[in-house]
Order: structure tokens, then C-alpha cells, then sequence
């Protein structure tokens, strides 16, 4: 009689899955394939979630509510709600999404695993302000990978609710270095430091740095102690600066005046609305 051939490994034994994370989940989202393996692009995209859920968990403890803003397929709220939220009695997380088919997708997936504390809402960051779907106050807001100007509102919207704890992964910041661009020959007669964005790429690389300095400045002036690093190493993505910002109370003496300072230095004034408000 023909022996059975022998089943291979689970895929929870791949070492690079942590402990209690749900298998079916990551073949969900497509980070492992139907047959449990992981290729070289996912295992990337893997180590970068949980590299970023090392630093959330903690702030996840006493935390009631955490708000994915521009939550796209909401890789980052299923993997937290996963390892962090399900096994606890209470806590929810909101995915906030402008997409509405998205929003149904991960709707439809949290209704399959089984994840009741999960709600997704399909709505701008206007509406997001004042839904009464949301909490007036919540504990922690994340942006991952939120392009260009979606940080900012990000922020906008957790400084309105009053988070506690604020984590950015900044991407494609344009809108500053667009500003630096457009005023650049009006910049060259004013100060020597225009010759730091004179060449469109140093334009593209300094306008993206003064974008976070700036955003780091307005958390200050708000009352957060900010912390800056990268994400995971260079090698990975060059979409790298994480961002964590925390309540503690009385603001930065001079972050806005210092901020407004630095609009000035690079002639960019106009976009104070954004950074010093």
C-alpha cells in the first residue's frame, strides 16, 4: 500500500511570521500565497508592518481606539487588530479611506475573519472632522505611506481629536518643493541659500526634508514630544522617516516661531496655513 505523502511545513513555521498571527489573514492580503509561501516582495512588505507594529504595540496598551487614516487596503489595521486587539475585550480600529471600494473590500474581509471590532469608513478628511461615526477623542492615529499632503491632513484630523499618539510614514511630499520651484528665481536674488535647491533634484529632496521638519515643528507647537527614524533600512524603501509623536502637554517654547522662520528663510510663506496653524 502506498504510503501518503508527507504534508509540508505549516506556513506558520516561516520563520519571519510572528507568533499568533492568523495565516488565513496574510494569505488575505496577499503577503502569503494560497499555498502558505512568501516570496521576496512580501516578505519585504512584511518586515516593514511589523517593524512599524513594534513601535505602535506599545502604544496600543492602554489605547481604546486607533484611527487608520488613508488606510487604502488597510494592511497595517488588520495586522494590529490581529496581534494587539483580538484577544482583548475591548479596542477598536477605524480604517478612514476616500476609496468606497476599498472600504467594502476590507469590510467584507474583517466580516470573513471575524473581526467585529473593525469598522472602515469611506469619507475625506472634511468629513472625517465631524462624522458622527467617530469618537469625538481617540487614542491613536496612523498614516503609512499617506502621499503628499495626506500626512498633513493626518495630522489635522488627530490634533482635532485630541490623539494621544500619532504615527506618520511620510510619502511624496511635493507640495513645498512645487512652492520652492515655482518662487526659485525669486529665491536666487534673496539668499545665498537658494543654491540648496537650485538643481531640481536637491529642489525634490529638500523640499520632501523641509516638509517633515516643518510637520515635526507643528506637533511641537501642539504639545508633542516627537521622535524621527527610519522605518526599516535604506535598502528597502527609500520612503523611510517614521515619525512618532506623543501627548506630554505644554507646547515647544518656539516650534511655531521657528517654523514661520524657516517659511520665511525659504520663501515660502504662503503655505504657513499648513504648518503653523
Amino acid at each position: 500500500m502506498k504510503k501518503p505523502s508527507q504534508a509540508p511545513n505549516p506556513p506558520a513555521t516561516i520563520p519571519e511570521i510572528r507568533p499568533g498571527q492568523s495565516v488565513d489573514l496574510l494569505k488575505e492580503l496577499h503577503i502569503l500565497t494560497r499555498d502558505g509561501k512568501l516570496n521576496q516582495d512580501s516578505r519585504r512588505k512584511l518586515k516593514q508592518v511589523y517593524h512599524l507594529v513594534q513601535f505602535i504595540e506599545p502604544l496600543l496598551k492602554e489605547a481604546e481606539t486607533l484611527v487608520d487614516h488613508g488606510a487604502g487596503k488597510s494592511y497595517l489595521g488588520f495586522i494590529l487588530y490581529d496581534l494587539c486587539i483580538k484577544e482583548r475585550a475591548t479596542g477598536e480600529i477605524i480604517g478612514i479611506e476616500s476609496r468606497p471600494e476599498l472600504v467594502d473590500k476590507s469590510r467584507e474581509l474583517a466580516a470573513r475573519l471575524g473581526f467585529p471590532r473593525m469598522r472602515f469608513l469611506a469619507c475625506t478628511v472634511e468629513d472625517s472632522l465631524t462624522s458622527a461615526e467617530l469618537p469625538e477623542r481617540v487614542d491613536v492615529v496612523t498614516a503609512l505611506h499617506a502621499c503628499n499632503t495626506a500626512t498633513d491632513d493626518a495630522i489635522r484630523f488627530a490634533l482635532a481629536k485630541e490623539a494621544r499618539h500619532i504615527v506618520l510614514v511620510p510619502c511624496c511630499q511635493a507640495e513645498v518643493a512645487a512652492t520652492m520651484r515655482a518662487r526659485k528665481n525669486e529665491s536666487l536674488g534673496q539668499t545665498p541659500l537658494s543654491e540648496l535647491w537650485r538643481h531640481p533634484i536637491h529642489t525634490r529632496e529638500l523640499g520632501s526634508h523641509l516638509t517633515n521638519v516643518l510637520r515635526c515643528l507643528l506637533l511641537e507647537s501642539h504639545g508633542y514630544d516627537v521622535t524621527v527614524t527610519e522605518l526599516v533600512g535604506w535598502e528597502h524603501s527609500m520612503k523611510n522617516e517614521l515619525i512618532i509623536a506623543s501627548k506630554r502637554g505644554a507646547p515647544r517654547k518656539n516650534a511655531r516661531e521657528r517654523a514661520e522662520a524657516i517659511l520665511r528663510e525659504f520663501n515660502i510663506e504662503e503655505l504657513a496655513a499648513r504648518f503653523t496653524y
